[in-house]
């Protein structure tokens, strides 16, 4: 064992010990988390605006500050990105994280000195954690590389800003240096495919142990890999043994990754996000990651159901984590040390446990299929298709969900635009299972179906790469972009309808 190795191992049994000392007071420490964050803004435009100086209590402060998601906010944030001091957050972020918008186009995520070093520890932990219950070390010794987006940034008023992924390149530890690929002039390559085929030229012949990044977009690394080395990843890289992934659930990709690799692999999930480093997976054996709840975030929880609701005008009931409940479907709220303020990231989660607190990533508050009453979430839609998948060698490489409202003929139904690795045999009869997946899965799913309201859901096949040309068309090919799994309206399925068969 190396001498690298063995000081992962006592490092990995400190950050360990110091891990537990939170996770068992889970609500004094969010307690903790919470006085300090309405201290320090307490004087900043947003602190004065919501009368920062009498919240004593988190009932003051439910009270005074209502829920919002960034076009409610961006009032403040413009402010920020003019140039102006002390108005979320005390000073002038250290960054921006830039992202893709809706209605507002960009956004711009602030990132303060405060919180920064959070993003950075709960990436290290994450591994280390792995590391102090597996008792394997030796893949530090090997090369690691983490499909990212560019490193390179702009500047806006005194501020740099760059993708996120970007942004935490500039603060990999100087042990990891030597170990970290791409090269910084691969790396800043804008164009995702020429990347990728340059990524691949690159590592090809290294010995790397670590791989991270979003599943589909590493699968494409996979796959030219396979192509231009003419054997399974897992031969190319002998000692590839750890997978860390976040973004999409892991559980649709897996068994092609297994194939592509041609062997399994242990893998750790991350809950990254511009507006905060949320949870990572703790254990190889328990369900979900560990909620950090000492890291600079207060979290508040809405149930799902409930969110657009409004209860006598004050809106739905809003929890904090010592009132959660396990197998329930929450938004998840949060407040940071880089000035977000009861803020809605659009995820939603389920606690898989209370001791300690881990979580699920359920879907997107705002991807979901409700056309009829149904309620449908991320979670069912996988869990299902997995169902279906079960005991078969059918593979799917990516799919996404959406409503046929008005179909030429028939009851309306849930479309399925799936692309296969491996196709059923049956087509009609994989359908099926899934839909028999979905009706356990989604009770109200199940009395339309059964009342005749719908029919049982159809599948349109998607050619090869067909995910990949539309996310290409939209100017959202790599990186940390993402197929949403879900949608209520019709604007992805019709973009993906010309390049599909039923």
């Amino acid at each position: 064992m190396s001498i690298k190795s063995i000081a992962a191992k006592i490092f990995a049994k400190q950050v360990y010990n110091k891990t537990q000392k939170w996770v068992q007071n889970p609500v004094e420490t969010q307690q903790k988390v919470f006085d300090k964050l309405i201290a320090a803004a307490k004087n900043t435009q947003f602190g004065k605006d919501h009368d920062f100086e009498n919240v004593k209590t988190y009932a003051d402060f439910a009270a005074k500050v209502p829920v919002r998601d960034y076009e409610e906010l961006k009032y403040y944030v413009d402010q920020m990105v003019a140039g102006k001091e002390n108005i979320l957050w005390p000073g002038k972020p250290l960054y921006f994280a830039k992202t893709s918008g809706t209605t507002s186009g960009a956004k711009y995520i602030p990132l303060t000195k405060e919180s920064m070093p959070f993003h950075i520890q709960a990436a290290r932990n994450a591994i280390l954690s792995y590391i102090h219950e597996s008792g394997n070390a030796d893949f530090v010794n090997g090369k690691m590389i983490f499909l990212q987006g560019s490193p390179e940034m702009e500047e806006k008023n005194g501020v740099k800003l760059g993708r996120l992924s970007g942004i935490v390149a500039h603060f990999v530890p100087k042990y990891l240096q030597k170990n970290r690929m791409p090269s910084w002039e691969t790396n800043i390559i804008d164009d995702w495919e020429t990347k990728v085929d340059a990524i691949v030229k690159e590592t090809i012949h290294e010995d790397l142990s670590v791989i991270s990044g979003i599943p589909s977009w590493v699968q494409m690394y996979f796959e030219k890999l396979q192509q231009k080395g003419g054997k399974p990843v897992g031969e190319i890289f002998k000692n590839f043994n750890l997978f860390i992934y976040g973004g999409v659930n892991y559980e649709p990709y897996r068994a092609k990754f297994e194939n592509l690799i041609g062997r399994k692999v242990d893998s750790i999930e991350l809950f990254p996000a511009s507006e905060g480093f949320f949870a990572y997976q703790d254990s190889q054996k328990e369900k979900g990651m560990l909620l950090l709840l000492n890291s600079g975030i207060f979290y508040e929880f809405i149930k799902s159901d409930e969110f657009f609701t409004n209860s006598n005008g004050s809106g739905p009931k809003r929890y904090t984590i010592g009132e959660v409940e396990t197998g329930v479907n929450y938004v998840l709220i949060i407040s940071t040390n880089a000035g977000l303020w009861a803020y809605n990231i659009g995820d939603t989660v389920q606690f898989t446990s209370t001791k300690p607190y881990r979580v699920i990533v359920s879907g997107r508050i705002k991807h979901y299929i409700s056309a009829f009453g149904e309620h449908v979430i991320g979670k069912e839609v996988e869990a299902a298709l997995q169902e279906a998948m079960l005991g078969t060698d059918v593979s799917v490489n990516e799919f996404t969900v959406a409503p046929q409202i008005t179909p030429a003929t028939g009851l309306p139904y849930h479309q399925w635009f799936i692309e296969f690795e491996n196709e059923p045999k049956d087509l009609q009869a994989f359908a099926d299972k899934i839909d028999a997946a979905m009706q356990k899965q989604n009770v109200y799913y199940f009395d339309l179906i059964s009342g005749k309201v719908l029919q049982r859901l159809v599948i349109s096949k998607v050619p090869k790469n067909g995910f990949q040309d539309y996310m290409k068309s939209i100017g959202k090919l790599g990186g940390q972009n993402k197929i949403p799994r879900l949608s209520n309206d019709r604007t992805i399925a019709d973009s993906l309808k010309t390049i599909s068969q039923k």
